[in-house]
């Protein structure tokens, strides 16, 4: 499984696909930098992905990707290319979080908006 954690409020400005281009005018300091060393690296930004194993549960990815946001998409599968960017993180060019199969949340007041957007999605508030 890969996951993906992000603030809600991305999600809405950005659904149905995550793209770091769309935020790069967000970025400042740090993750400029970082963005920087990536496109040297790789060629672009990707979008970055926990991957779960045998010595990296999908307990631990969430609760690692609920830091970088309020809410966590799993998926089973993701559409490549796919970069190895460290030990257990993936990199995608666009993530569509339309393919995902479970949403895990932190909030409350957005019960609603999942279901509409995800609908049959399982969702599990943490």
């Amino acid at each position: 499984m890969f996951f993906h954690g992000i603030k809600w409020e991305y999600v809405r400005e950005a659904y149905p696909l995550l793209s770091p281009r769309r935020s790069v005018s967000r970025k400042r300091g740090d993750q400029l930098a970082d963005r920087l060393h990536l496109l040297q690296q790789f060629g672009l930004e990707p979008v970055h992905l926990l991957e779960a194993g045998p010595d990296y549960p999908p307990e631990r990815c969430v609760r690692e990707c609920l830091s970088f946001g309020d809410t966590v998409f799993a998926f089973e599968r993701l559409e490549g290319p796919l970069w190895q960017l460290s030990r257990h993180e993936v990199g995608v060019e666009v993530l569509d979080v339309r393919a995902c199969v479970r949403i895990y949340t932190e909030r409350t007041d957005t019960a609603a908006e999942i279901r509409d957007l995800f609908p049959g999605v399982l969702v599990i508030r943490d």
